[in-house]
């Protein structure tokens, strides 16, 4: 190229360079620093409070949020999530090991988290550190049918099992994981009878005098009431079903703030709480994005 019309080029450029205001590049770098973060959640009570926790923290600390909660369930969610609909969604260890991934059920927490990552990594995805909220499944019995016979224990109802009544949901009763597993771990557990219910009127049943025991999770808000127990399962036949942010690495190298404060939030959610924001929306019949904020509040997430 010419010399003269070398230098000539150069000097347009420059003008129209200088042309463009600066705040157009500050615009830019704004607009990457500010990227919106898809919220996601499965379709039941437990999963929208918590994914309504994710979105009400990461608001109140000025990162821009758009919500996509009440996904159909966990094949939904883990679909949205790998396709990068969704960011990030609330999801369970022990789904994610054996649903997920088509993993048998392992007892050894450690191995099952590295697994989850080292085998989410392949769709660019992450799990955070779980928190020790568990809803694993579980055994209800009512304290007055604790109280007479003495039962604290999957044991304890294995052996005391002849004289109790069982609500039962067909499934659990079919499944590998459900009584006959439960027969072959603990001996016993021959009821006195046993009646299949809906799965979500199991709880109705003990209330009603229908029935001594039935299945649930260990999270469900019903057992705030004084009126039942939750058996501990003391020989860990039921593996752990930790709570979780699982999240797209896009989003973390885009923002580290994002990881930073999920993870102060998985330290405020035990078993506990869960069973309390549960029962808020389920028994009380309030609003999810009520209990989330009123959780915030009382846990200093703000």
């Amino acid at each position: 190229m010419h010399l003269k019309l070398r230098k000539t080029l150069l000097i347009f450029l420059s003008l129209i360079l200088a042309l463009v205001p600066i705040s157009t590049f500050s615009s830019q770098k704004a607009d990457a620093a500010s990227k919106t973060v898809i919220i996601g959640s499965k379709n039941f009570t437990e999963n929208l409070i918590i994914g309504e926790i994710y979105a009400q923290v990461l608001s109140d600390n000025g990162i821009k949020v758009q919500r996509k909660l009440n996904l159909a369930g966990t094949f939904v969610a883990h679909s949205a999530l790998k396709k990068g609909s969704i960011d990030v969604y609330p999801e369970y260890t022990g789904t994610g090991y054996v649903d997920i991934l088509k993993n048998k059920a392992s007892h050894n927490d450690a191995k099952v988290l590295t697994t989850l990552n080292k085998s989410y990594a392949k769709w660019d995805l992450e799990w955070l550190k779980p928190t020790t909220a568990n809803n694993s499944q579980a055994l209800v019995i009512t304290s007055a049918a604790a109280k007479k016979y003495n039962i604290k224990t999957f044991s304890n109802l294995a052996k005391q099992a002849s004289k109790l009544r069982f609500a039962s949901t067909a499934e659990f009763k079919g499944r590998a994981d459900g009584l006959s597993g439960l027969q072959k771990a603990y001996g016993g557990f021959n009821f006195k009878s046993t009646s299949i219910v809906d799965n979500g009127v199991r709880y109705n049943a003990l209330f009603d005098d229908k029935a001594d025991v039935t299945v649930g999770f260990t999270t469900d808000g019903q057992l705030t009431n004084k009126k039942l127990v939750l058996l501990t399962d003391n020989k860990k036949f039921y593996p752990h079903y930790f709570v979780a942010p699982v999240i797209r690495k896009a989003v973390l190298k885009s923002d580290p703030k994002v990881k930073t404060l999920l993870n102060k939030v998985d330290t405020k959610i035990t078993t506990e709480q869960l069973q309390k924001l549960n029962a808020k929306v389920d028994v009380d019949h309030e609003k999810y994005q009520t209990v989330a904020k009123e959780f915030i509040e009382q846990n200093g997430l703000k």
